[in-house]
């Protein structure tokens, strides 16, 4: 077994499907919104970072901004449309989740019926040479991938500690009825929780689509495994998620090496059941009881 290429494979995809979940979670824990957009949001931002790549610039960091930015964008536009109306009501947990999967599969319907069937592909935006970090051969897009995802990461979270928006979100994430009552509006934290986190689903895209491709469904698969990682980790643990995606990461890695590629779903969710017949609330997770109510 090539153990440079299953630990390069496993340390890259654990980073990127680590900013989808800690984004999955940080929107259950401030919100209580389990986001099923989450792939009509990744595909967006795909066509974003290609239409940038197109019209404007190849540049690594104009086509990653530009990712970026369009995640943010088709986040807020998901809390408009699927958080706002109904955060309120009665059962929002369960409204949420079909509005949002609503949301995704009008969204990606339409991506199709504007750009058609045909993947798009990105211009390469780290290079194409290689390095050895300590035995592992790592090459750029693997380096680039690990390096962006840690730096967006880190500065979200040093975001949410230091600033008042993040406060605020990091209030919501510890008890959202005690934050209401002290003055923090709702409304208003939805769109800078859903505009953080649409970022986080944007900088996946963009670094995904390095190996793959952009495509209208392109954000399906992700949101699957970005979902099973929050959920293996505990929803609202951002410590749990980080744990989660570097087993999953692993486990996809290895199985892709031993078995195949064919087989990563099945591997991955024997072990997500696995781990959740253990511990049924997650490696870390610390759900709410009053979201359980």
């Amino acid at each position: 077994m090539n153990w440079s290429f299953v630990i390069a494979n496993a340390i890259t995809l654990a980073c990127i499907y680590g900013t989808l979940a800690i984004g999955i979670s940080i929107t259950w824990s401030s919100l209580g919104l389990i986001n099923m957009a989450y792939g009509f949001i990744f595909a967006l931002s795909g066509y974003g970072a290609w239409l940038a790549a197109q019209y404007i610039s190849a540049n690594g960091f104009v086509v990653m901004g530009a990712g970026i930015l369009t995640g943010a964008i088709g986040g807020m536009l998901v809390c408009a449309l699927a958080f706002i109306p109904i955060h309120d009501k009665p059962n929002f947990t369960v409204r949420g989740m079909i509005a949002t999967l609503a949301v995704s599969l009008v969204g990606n319907q339409a991506l199709l019926w504007y750009f058609g069937p045909r993947a798009k592909s990105l211009p390469p935006l780290f290079g194409s040479s290689q390095t050895s970090i300590f035995g592992v051969v790592m090459t750029a897009d693997k380096i680039g991938a690990v390096v962006s995802s840690v730096v967006l990461l880190s500065a979200v979270l040093l975001w949410m500690r230091s600033s008042r928006r993040g406060l605020e979100i990091r209030a919501m994430m510890m008890n959202p009825h005690a934050a209401a009552i002290v003055g923090i509006g709702v409304r208003r934290t939805g769109f800078y929780v859903m505009a953080l986190t649409g970022g986080l689903a944007g900088l996946a895209s963009v670094l995904l689509s390095q190996t793959y491709y952009v495509g209208p469904f392109s954000g399906i698969t992700p949101m699957v495994k970005g979902l099973s990682v929050a959920l293996c980790g505990g929803l609202g643990s951002v410590f749990g998620a980080v744990i989660a995606a570097a087993l999953l990461g692993i486990n996809e890695a290895m199985t892709s090496v031993v078995f195949g590629g064919q087989y990563v779903l099945i591997t991955q969710f024997a072990l997500i059941i696995l781990i959740l017949l253990i511990r049924p609330r997650g490696i870390a997770g610390i759900l709410d009881k009053a979201r359980e109510a």
